[in-house]
């Protein structure tokens, strides 16, 4: 019997990208055997020929491909939770459209899937080397890896890429986390089902320049960290009680110096750099808090996690 395979693919400035990323996976389709493919590309508010390359596409293919075009800029978690929502296979993949996910493991994916002596739900991919990146990302990506799986309770590992194929009873799982503020490493760690990971060299754009930079990345790692740990809530606590007691002992000690060796107490420069530095702590601690309570705010709100302006 034949099954779908629904392919989703956000994009974002990727006029040159998304007829390449087609033919590419065109190329490996015959190679899944007994599979019928339905692409959704999401077109995340880009204001070039992206969307005018997606029409073309689904004019040539109109079986297959399938667009759905954002009012404005939602982000690539927004994009993620729509394809998720408009895919109708009974197995799905999210994929790059710049080629860095090798079209060529489609089949190996399915093959685990399908394979009737294991019991996988999802098969993900990670990256073996960061080659091409510059160092000081890398660097960073490395560390985030190590201090997230430290703090929180959901395994998220190191080098995974959104790039896996899932089972409809995992997507479905997926889709019943509604949460406006998204991690999609995350969420798919935490909803649990057997996940086999791919390993493979990373690769070069096949066209165009990433949006992601480094500020970027940085927010959507702390934004990673804020979704699935209550961490930095614990460190904030701990180093207020910490700063307390140390001040308390400070005061005994002052009071204690005076009374028995009446030496006086020292001067205002030791008495602001003491103010200023609990006072830089105070404040840091109310940013860590403000962080959780802006998520919070954002949740409550109840807006929609994307608006379509077009869809095909």
């Amino acid at each position: 019997m034949t099954k779908k395979l629904s392919i989703i693919v956000p994009c974002y400035f990727e006029e040159e990208s998304v007829p390449l990323f087609y033919d590419a996976v065109q190329r490996v389709a015959p190679e899944l055997k007994d599979v019928e493919l339905e692409y959704w590309f999401i077109n995340d508010g880009s204001t070039d020929g992206t969307l005018a390359e997606m029409r073309k596409l689904q004019e040539k293919d109109p079986q297959h491909v399938h667009y759905a075009s954002f009012s404005r800029n939602f982000g690539k978690e927004a994009a993620l939770y729509c394809g998720l929502q408009q895919a109708t296979g009974d197995y799905v993949v999210v994929m790059d459209v710049d080629l860095q996910d090798p079209p060529e493991m489609l089949p190996i994916m399915l093959k685990y899937l399908e394979d009737p002596n294991e019991d996988y739900d999802c098969v993900g991919t990670r990256r073996l080397t960061r080659e091409g990146e510059p160092p000081v990302r890398s660097f960073f990506a490395r560390m985030f890896y190590k201090l997230i799986n430290r703090i929180s309770d959901t395994e998220i590992v190191d080098g995974a890429r959104d790039y896996r194929m899932m089972t409809r009873q995992m997507v479905d799982a997926i889709l019943s986390m509604s949460e406006y503020n998204r991690f999609s490493k995350g969420i798919f760690s935490w909803v649990g089902f057997n996940t086999k990971y791919l390993e493979y060299k990373n690769r070069e754009r096949a066209a165009g320049t990433t949006s992601w930079n480094f500020w970027k990345l940085f927010q959507y790692s702390i934004d990673g960290i804020v979704n699935f740990s209550q961490a930095p809530l614990d460190i904030a606590t701990f180093i207020g009680a910490l700063t307390a007691f140390v001040s308390l002992i400070g005061i005994l000690w002052i009071i204690t110096a005076k009374i028995f060796f009446g030496n006086p107490t020292a001067g205002w420069p030791s008495m602001v750099c003491i103010m200023l530095f609990i006072g830089g702590i105070q404040l840091s601690c109310l940013g860590i808090v403000g962080k959780y309570i802006g998520k919070i705010y954002a949740e409550v709100k109840h807006r929609p996690i994307y608006i379509l302006k077009e869809k095909k």
